[in-house]
């Protein structure tokens, strides 16, 4: 995006769908990809496909064993290829997607959904994931008995007679 604009389209209006943008950005990826033969580095690719937000979150990523590429797990310099099934486990969720051109740089994320093919789980609904012991808000502060209570319920309470366990 020479012209300084994130993403829009050339006129300025803030319209990114334009034909003319979009070849202008498959065409900033074909220059982004290697020359043929070549391989990439995986965090690189991650984060040019924007798997990750950062790179060094990439390479982060692969060094907390969190990246495999085809089954293993690597090292954030290990190279990936046009059909490689790159495993990452990231944000509580694992994607799971399958390299269908390498690059070097970041692109756009129309680009870059057509770089690879997504074979993710579908995330789990939101109510799911709703945090155990939320209180309704204006419900003032909690007493003992609400404490103990939620303390139950996350597992926190002493078990063996601590502190927070009854006498016996």
């Amino acid at each position: 995006m020479a012209s300084g604009t994130q993403g829009n389209g050339k006129d300025g209006t803030g319209e990114g769908g334009s034909d003319a943008a979009v070849a202008d950005a498959k065409e900033a990826a074909k220059a982004a990809a290697p020359s043929n033969g070549e391989t990439v580095r995986v965090d690189s690719w991650i984060w040019s496909v924007r798997l990750v937000k950062t790179r060094s979150m990439g390479a982060a990523a692969c060094r907390g064993g969190h990246v495999r590429v085809n089954g293993e797990r690597v090292k954030p310099a290990h190279t990936v290829r046009v059909g490689d099934e790159v495993r990452l486990r990231h944000d509580g969720r694992e994607r799971v997607v399958v390299v269908k051109r390498v690059l070097r740089k970041r692109v756009g994320a129309a680009v870059a959904a057509e770089c690879l093919v997504d074979n993710s789980p579908p995330p789990p609904p939101r109510e799911a994931v709703a945090p155990a012991g939320v209180r309704d808000r204006g419900t003032g502060r909690p007493t003992k008995r609400d404490r103990r209570e939620l303390e139950r319920l996350r597992g926190l309470g002493a078990p063996d007679g601590g502190p927070g366990a009854p006498a016996s």
